[in-house]
């Protein structure tokens, strides 16, 4: 069995040492053959040389890619382009796996009918989490809790995240790659990029699986436990949830172009505010506030949002 291990990154050669090392000190079991992608979306820091340094001293396979097109969906299909192992595994530039990580994923792809897995993504903080984080909303920093093995699609209370996830090759054939209108690029926040992708290969009815041993570890540095980040954050994924819904409407019922839920979440979420700060539930008070941000991201990305233009910027 080969794997291709593909480790998108733009600008953070510090934390991509600690990705690489977690690569490098993981065991590999026999009869699994690993190639790692190094992604280089344009860096400008010392990425290339850091590369250059680790391949030199390391007998793992290591391969270096430059990605040009802005963008970390352009960034994970660049990966997909450069390898050609039979399974493809994507982590993040600011994550370390488990010890098992490897093991893992021979022993859950040594089943053929399994086509795609994730895992959690447990917190490496930078500081302490904030006691007004808001429930519902950990994907803004990145995390998935640790759940119960269970199949991918149906009544799963959540999506497949690309920073920890696993496919076969074949599956990009049947339902496509990541959009490339979605993800992030340089700094800014538009995403979405993983929900996409998750309810194309939902839709193709492929099958995949959530496998609580297949950890990774998410540095969340501070910059990223504010509130206006959060309120960024969600401003942003509601704008790439109203690309996305401009060519694969939800089956919803609609007002001016827009879910209906959607409006009721919010309208409800600002109703209860009163009420969660008198009893001193922050966490809940906040999550209720973006929902409105949700919304309002929501609407200018279906109705006003011009992606060339936003990209353009981006790379200015």
């Amino acid at each position: 069995m080969k794997l291709d291990v593909v480790v998108p990154t733009y600008n953070r050669s510090n934390l991509l040492r600690r990705t690489i090392a977690s690569l490098i000190q993981a065991p590999i079991p026999a009869g699994l053959d690993v190639t790692i992608l190094i992604v280089d979306n344009n860096s400008k820091d010392d990425t290339r040389l850091v590369v250059k340094e680790i391949q030199s001293t390391t007998s793992r396979t290591i391969v270096y890619v430059k990605e040009a097109n802005q963008g970390l969906s352009h960034a994970r299909n660049g990966g997909i382009s450069a390898g050609s192992s039979e399974i493809i595994g994507f982590i993040d530039d600011d994550e370390e796996i488990h010890k098992d990580w490897f093991t893992v994923i021979a022993r859950e792809f040594a089943d053929p009918a399994t086509q795609y897995i994730g895992g959690p993504c447990l917190p490496n903080w930078e500081s302490p989490a904030p006691k007004w984080l808001p429930p519902g909303y950990y994907s803004a920093i990145g995390l998935v809790l640790p759940k119960p093995r269970a199949a991918f699609g149906g009544t799963f209370p959540g999506i497949l995240m690309g920073g920890n996830a696993v496919f076969r090759r074949s599956i990009f054939e049947i339902a496509g790659r990541y959009d490339t209108r979605l993800g992030r690029s340089g700094k800014g926040l538009l995403s979405d990029e993983d929900a996409e992708l998750y309810r194309r290969l939902c839709a193709a009815n492929l099958s995949g699986m959530y496998v609580p041993e297949l950890v990774i570890y998410h540095y969340i540095p501070s910059d990223r436990l504010t509130k206006r980040y959060f309120r960024r954050w969600c401003y942003w994924r509601g704008a790439s949830q109203g690309i996305s819904d401009r060519t694969l409407k939800e089956p919803v019922r609609y007002v001016l172009g827009v879910p209906l839920y959607r409006i009721g979440r919010a309208v409800r979420g600002v109703a209860s505010l009163p009420q969660l700060f008198l009893k001193k539930e922050y966490g809940l008070a906040f999550s209720a506030e973006l929902a409105s941000w949700d919304l309002i991201g929501f609407i200018y990305g279906r109705h006003f949002m011009q992606i060339d233009q936003f990209y353009g910027k981006q790379q200015s």
